[in-house]
């Protein structure tokens, strides 16, 4: 294995990026292999989700203050990642250094791109979209590393699935209705709660294992001044309580784009959840 040396940026001296600090870097002497690449992150970012950054995506100007001088230089990134799930955003960028590869963190005050209209790119190539994936009909692809995790082409779209085998079906309250205001506030957090939980596990199956389709970066999709448009409201979650049937899919997200197009995100309460994109 190549020498790995981990550096930090001294407290006395912080090194800056426009807003941003440079906070550490670790080199490699040859190309970080897979597994080692993403052991280095997860050291760096512990338990939370690095997100892949999109090239074509909306740009946040605090993170194109790093990513700008590297993209008009000789050295370009190879790949950037971020991570919201702390006090700061981190950012890891990978870089091309002799024969091998640096990774530099920097912290960001914030993520700072005003909220855009989701949209689907022009132009869906399998080979950029579905990398993640292996082919196994002229449709269908499954994931590299999960096989209940799905796409299936259509004529007009794509649907996305991931089922959890084993989950336990989501209770239903029955007696909604007749509960007390205090109980029915409770009961409604309750519910939304699991399927905020749910929206960000389709989130990290779905928009986070393909490249290119959206405009939005992935950690946009979390933002309430981004979703809060297309998201199930309380009062849509409650009439479905005060009916004590579950339907068929609860629908998480759905939204229409300028151009006519849909994307939905919904789930059956019983460890089954869908994406589906109509153009």
């Amino acid at each position: 294995m190549s020498a790995v040396c981990l550096w930090a940026a001294p407290k006395s001296k912080p090194y800056t990026a426009g807003s941003a600090k440079v906070v550490g870097a670790v080199e490699s002497k040859k190309p970080f292999s897979g597994e080692r690449l993403f052991a280095t992150l997860d050291s760096v970012g512990g338990t939370g989700t690095w997100m892949e950054w999109d090239v074509n995506g909306v740009k946040d100007p605090s993170l194109m203050g790093i990513l700008d001088p590297m993209l008009k230089g000789t050295n370009k990134p190879e790949m950037v990642w971020v991570i919201t799930e702390r006090a700061k955003p981190l950012v890891a960028v990978l870089l091309p250094k002799g024969n091998g590869e640096t990774i530099l963190f920097y912290e960001l005050q914030s993520l700072d791109a005003k909220p855009e209209p989701l949209a689907i790119n022009a132009v869906l190539r399998p080979e950029v979209v579905l990398r993640d994936y292996r082919q196994i009909s002229e449709t269908e692809y499954v994931h590299r590393d999960k096989d209940n995790l799905k796409v299936k082409l259509l004529s007009s779209g794509m649907v996305f699935s991931y089922d959890k085998k084993g989950e336990e079906p989501l209770y239903m309250v029955k007696d909604y209705a007749s509960r007390t205001l205090d109980e029915k506030a409770s009961i409604l957090t309750d519910y939304e709660d699991y399927f905020k939980y749910e929206y960000s596990l389709m989130l990290r199956a779905f928009v986070q294992s393909v490249r290119g389709v959206f405009n939005w970066q992935p950690w946009h999709w979390y933002m309430p001044a981004w979703n809060s448009k297309w998201m199930l409201k309380r009062s849509e979650l409650e009439a479905i309580l005060v009916r004590g049937v579950a339907p068929s899919f609860f629908t998480l997200f759905k939204a229409t784009t300028a151009a006519g197009e849909t994307i939905e995100f919904r789930t059956n309460g019983n460890g089954y959840s869908e994406l589906e994109i109509r153009r």
